[in-house]
């Protein structure tokens, strides 16, 4: 496309100010800020499970296959320093760089599940103690119920 074109096609854009097309904007939000109190955002236990299981396989999977290339680029790197290649200096750099790129993935992917597994069974008390609450109060309520004589 010329240049031409380019400046031909951004002076039309201008000129049709169309409300329906907004190029790399959103709608101003009304004064005062804000907008909506109520987010969009949900999640369930199902979904915190799926989240915390997939932390769990990546830290898994991941720990076994990082530690292969780990050995296998040393190997490598020892190997072309044995023979007189610098290659072999700059390969041994990036294995000791791989080896703390992927600690702190297992790093990460360890905190996620275990976070998560922790908010699972605090969840859960916290839904125990509810529940034995909420039953307390309609035990309340019907000894109340009986004593009107409903």
């Amino acid at each position: 496309m010329a240049w031409d074109e380019w400046e031909r096609l951004k002076a039309e854009a201008a000129d049709q100010q169309s409300p329906r097309m907004r190029l790399n904007q959103v709608p101003p939000e009304p004064r005062g800020g804000g907008g909506s109190q109520q987010g969009d955002l949900a999640v369930n236990q199902t979904d915190l499970a799926a989240i915390g299981d997939a932390a769990f396989e990546l830290h898994q999977d991941f720990g076994r296959v990082s530690e292969h290339a780990r050995a296998a680029s040393q190997k490598a790197a020892g190997g072309l320093k044995t023979q007189g290649f610098a290659l072999g200096g700059a390969l041994d750099h990036v294995a000791s760089r791989w080896i703390d790129q992927s600690r702190s993935l297992l790093d990460a992917t360890a905190h996620i599940s275990n976070h998560l597994d922790f908010t699972k069974g605090a969840h859960a008390g916290d839904e125990v103690h509810i529940s034995g609450t909420v039953s307390s109060i309609a035990t309340l309520d019907a000894g109340f119920n009986e004593r009107k004589g409903a």
